[in-house]
């Protein structure tokens, strides 16, 4: 927060969402999740933890976390990594059962360990945690390397992941990059179901299907009203992927046959010149 004038971090936004929550959205299928920080409205509930003393540094602020959790493996990730996603979460986890490793953590795009982007045996940092405790006396003020230094440790390159904002010049560029052409969809798409509170996944392709379809074969406003209907249908029959595929493919279906009865598409199976109404 020094680095950003004094800034309220874990709050600043990138694609609309808090920092914080876009952490959270990456972790969400954790069986707890612990916040080490202030308590503050979030995306999802958590368990808030404080540090001791407030503001005593990484390692007291794992110590205060790790009270709350008995896990066997846990994830520990820093309040600003706007491009960590769940896949990246289940690869570390992934790295460290399959391993004898005491942690997996990344590395950034110069090869730097980022031991706040990783997973761990939690026996392990409550092992070392215990020993600086009594080698210090305490924990504030130590350094997060005086205990990792000593772990074996798995590395898991991802310099895209990993990128953190420090400063209001990592902001913009983050800020700049989920705004490319090839992340704004899913950028935007995510952070409308956190904003709706929705835990969904959902074929995208078939949903901008429909809408061409609809706009194309009946007018241009028809597309966003027709993908709240079929949000609104899916909805009243129970929700979830199939629901939503159900419905879209209905709706894409009248949509061609609207088109094809207003000549703007290919005509049905059989139909002719002489086929339709009157004909004759």
């Amino acid at each position: 927060a020094r680095r950003l004038g004094g800034a309220d971090k874990p709050g600043v936004r990138v694609g609309g969402r808090p920092l914080l929550d876009r952490v959270l959205a990456a972790c969400a299928d954790a069986s707890a999740t612990v916040v080490v920080a202030a308590p503050r409205p979030t995306a999802r509930p958590v368990t808030w933890a404080r540090e001791d003393p407030p503001g005593g540094g990484p390692l007291a602020a794992l110590d205060a976390g790790l009270r709350h959790t008995a896990a066997r493996h846990v994830v520990v990730l820093s309040a600003d990594l706007p491009f960590l996603g769940g896949d990246t979460v289940r690869r570390l986890l992934a790295a460290l059962r399959t391993g004898g490793a005491d942690g997996a953590l990344l590395t950034d795009a110069d090869g730097r360990d980022q031991p706040l982007v990783a997973a761990y045996r939690a026996s392990a940092l409550r092992r070392g945690l215990t020993a600086l405790t009594g080698e210090h006396g305490g924990l504030a003020g130590l350094p997060l390397r005086r205990l990792t230094g000593a772990l074996d440790l798995t590395r898991v390159p991802d310099a895209v992941a990993s990128f953190d904002c420090d400063t209001w010049d990592d902001i913009a560029t983050a800020r700049a990059r989920i705004r490319e052409h090839g992340h704004v969809l899913d950028e935007w798409i995510s952070a409308v179901k956190d904003e709706l509170g929705i835990d969904l996944d959902v074929d995208i392709k078939v949903l901008l299907d429909l809408a061409r379809d609809a706009a194309h074969g009946v007018a241009r406003p028809a597309a966003p009203l027709t993908t709240f209907l079929v949000g609104y249908a899916a909805a009243r029959a129970g929700g979830g992927d199939e629901a939503v595929a159900e419905a879209s493919r209905k709706a894409a279906a009248l949509a061609l046959r609207w088109a094809e009865e207003s000549g703007q598409g290919d005509p049905a199976p059989g139909a002719g010149p002489g086929s339709g109404p009157g004909a004759g």
